[in-house]
């Protein structure tokens, strides 16, 4: 997936002065422009036992990353797409041991190198979920582990030093402060320490791209909140609700998933066999039915015409919930056909609403995202840049790109961040209107007043860069002031889009407040 408008210009920036700088500053800036080209990478973080990779392998669409803990989950893998299936196993000094998938299509579990040496797994997948998306899973936080190699460093973030708190896990650090997007899975309730380690990803990566912007909280094994087969999904959605608002500051949205249900229909673990066992049990008298799905004791070991094997597998791939769902769905409609079953199961999952919080939420922002985050670390570079004309060469430039008008909408992005992050408070209606006009392009939306004319909408545009110049003037404190002021040029900007006839862009759901990159 190319850049889009802002990240070509960025892209343009690098390709001009990389070639005038130094042979040190080369190397990194033309590391900017190739990540410019790379799909957007999200890193999926949280901790132990989460279900992180069980959800990897749902994004991928295979069931590749290993879902018990051993060796091969405590490193950084990142999962990229590639015309052939391959692993490799990254040193500390760069160098790749090759791998074939094992005889299941998972990563093996004994890796070969020592852990000590290895710098991150990279796994290429022929897998069209990844065109556009590099998926980075990253170690349980609380790991006993928490050395990370200087490889890893540099892969995953370049030459940023960053702090972090001591109980994150600094390979998982290492991962988030480097990707552009970040996914944290909890489940159960949000605990405190889970709020204290999303701060401190945002703390860690916040130069490089961490906030609501572009943080998901994903609410995992919410069918756990309910015994057995019943359905979870009213107890799950609004407490996932209350927790989204919880975490307003540092997610854009939190959704409530059955990661099993979704690793597996995405994955297509679910065989005809499966089917065929599942529509047997639905064929059962309802009572035998019940006592089958009491416990997981009694649907695995008492009498019943479908083999314990068989049973044990139905629940290695649904658990209860899921068996409870399919005989639902089969005793409703015997001649169900498979597939149908599985779509079913897919939307029980709750998946398809991440899917399309992920499209709306991070793909619909890629271009602004990755634009911001490539500023930013130019920046970085010439701050630590030794010879001064290497480093007014690439400020001078930065400095040029931002004076487009088109690139008002990453300091937006910035305040946006600044606001819903709580460091500038603003009146919520003020807020909320920050949020609209950063997060969209459609003036309608932005400005409230669906189905309205051009001419209706640009006096609306223009009398909100009034009441914003207005209050940065008379009433709001120096930090407010340089949020409003940033608001005030960004609703006279919209009025001039308005009058001259630019064709909006649609809008995107209200998910979030925040920007990918700190600039100036």
């Amino acid at each position: 997936m190319g850049s889009g408008p802002l990240g070509a210009r960025v892209a343009a920036l690098c390709d001009e002065v990389g070639p005038r700088l130094g042979v040190s500053l080369q190397g990194q800036v033309f590391g900017v422009r190739r990540r410019l080209d790379e799909p957007l990478r999200v890193a999926i973080a949280g901790r132990l036992k989460a279900g992180k990779s069980t959800l990897v392998n749902a994004l991928i669409g295979r069931r590749v990353a290993p879902t018990e803990v051993g060796e091969c989950t405590r490193v950084v893998t990142q999962f990229r797409y590639g015309t052939t299936d391959r692993v490799d196993v990254v040193r500390r000094d760069g160098s790749r041991t090759s791998l074939p998938l094992d005889e299941a299509g998972m990563i093996p579990s004994r890796l070969g190198v020592a852990r000590a040496e290895i710098a991150f797994v990279d796994v290429t997948l022929t897998s069209d979920h990844l065109r556009d998306l590099t998926v980075v899973d990253t170690p349980g936080l609380g790991s006993t582990n928490t050395s990370v190699s200087d490889g890893a460093s540099r892969f995953l973030h370049g030459d940023a030093v960053a702090p972090y708190d001591d109980d994150i896990d600094a390979d998982s650090v290492g991962a988030v402060s480097g990707a552009e997007a970040i996914v944290y899975v909890f489940t159960q309730a949000v605990r405190d320490d889970d709020v204290e380690a999303l701060e401190a990803f945002r703390s860690v990566s916040a130069r490089l791209a961490s906030n609501p912007i572009n943080s998901l909280g994903l609410f995992n094994k919410v069918d756990k909140l309910v015994g057995g087969p019943d359905d979870p999904w009213p107890v799950a959605g609004p407490l996932a609700d209350g927790q989204a608002a919880v975490l307003r500051r540092v997610v854009s949205d939190v959704v409530p998933v059955v990661g099993l249900l979704a690793e597996t229909t995405e994955a297509g673990r679910l065989t005809a066999a499966d089917c065929e066992a599942l529509r047997t049990l639905a064929g059962l008298p309802a009572t035998e039915r019940m006592i089958l799905l009491a416990s997981v004791d009694l649907f695995t070991r008492r009498d019943c015409v479908v083999p314990r094997a068989q049973r044990e597998r139905l629940l290695r791939l649904l658990d209860l919930y899921g068996v409870g769902f399919a005989l639902a769905r089969f005793a409703a409609a015997p001649r169900l056909a498979s597939g149908d079953l599985v779509r079913a199961l897919f939307q029980a999952s709750g998946f398809p609403r991440l899917r399309h919080t992920l499209d709306q939420a991070f793909r619909w922002r890629t271009d602004a995202i990755k634009a911001g985050w490539a500023l930013s670390a130019l920046e970085r570079i010439a701050s630590h840049a030794a010879v001064p004309a290497d480093r007014e060469l690439l400020r001078d430039a930065i400095e040029r790109v931002l004076q487009q008008p088109e690139y008002h909408r990453l300091r937006l992005l910035e305040v946006a961040q600044l606001v819903g992050t709580g460091v500038v408070e603003l009146p919520e209606p003020m807020e909320q209107e920050l949020s609209r006009l950063a997060l969209a392009t459609d003036p309608q939306w932005i400005l409230s007043l669906p189905g309205a004319g051009p001419r209706e909408l640009a006096e609306a545009a223009l009398a909100a860069a009034t009441r914003w110049r207005v209050y940065a003037v008379a009433g709001a404190g120096p930090a407010q002031s340089r949020v409003a002021l940033v608001a005030h040029r960004g609703f006279y900007l919209l009025a001039q889009q308005i009058r001259a006839g630019a064709p909006p862009e649609p809008a995107p759901p209200t998910v979030g407040y925040g920007y990918g990159g700190q600039v100036r």
